[in-house]
């Protein structure tokens, strides 16, 4: 009865036990931040690319102390601001180009006002 006990505790240990990140997750992770900086995460969002960074080299310290918990989130939320800075890096670009195409319109609105002498609406 004794061992059956300790072999039942030994199991609920072991199965508590802090698991190791997968060997890809420090790889994605930085698949993610170099996407995002191919982007132009650089010069649209440059917030999110830092913490994206920072989080991975926190994630690597984590490593380094022995401290998984902490490695795996911290990985899971460098991807999210690579993630985010890609997005945002996406919109500012759209953004842009609306901007671009606005001023288009109002610069051949205002031809056709001159040329017509009507009001384009």
């Amino acid at each position: 009865m004794r061992h059956i006990l300790l072999v039942t505790f030994f199991l609920l240990l072991v199965s508590c036990a802090t698991q190791k990140p997968q060997p890809n997750a420090f790889a994605d992770a930085e698949q993610a931040i170099e996407e995002a900086v191919q982007v132009g995460a650089e010069q649209h969002s440059p917030v999110e690319l830092r913490f994206a960074r920072e989080k991975l080299a926190e994630a690597h310290k984590g490593m380094e102390y022995k401290q998984y918990d902490k490695a795996i989130y911290l990985i899971e939320q460098s991807e999210i601001n690579a993630d985010l800075a890609i997005e945002k890096t996406k919109a500012a670009i759209l953004r842009g180009k609306v901007t671009d195409l606005s001023r288009e319109n109002e610069v051949l609105r205002e031809d056709f006002e001159n040329t017509y002498g009507e009001v384009f609406e």
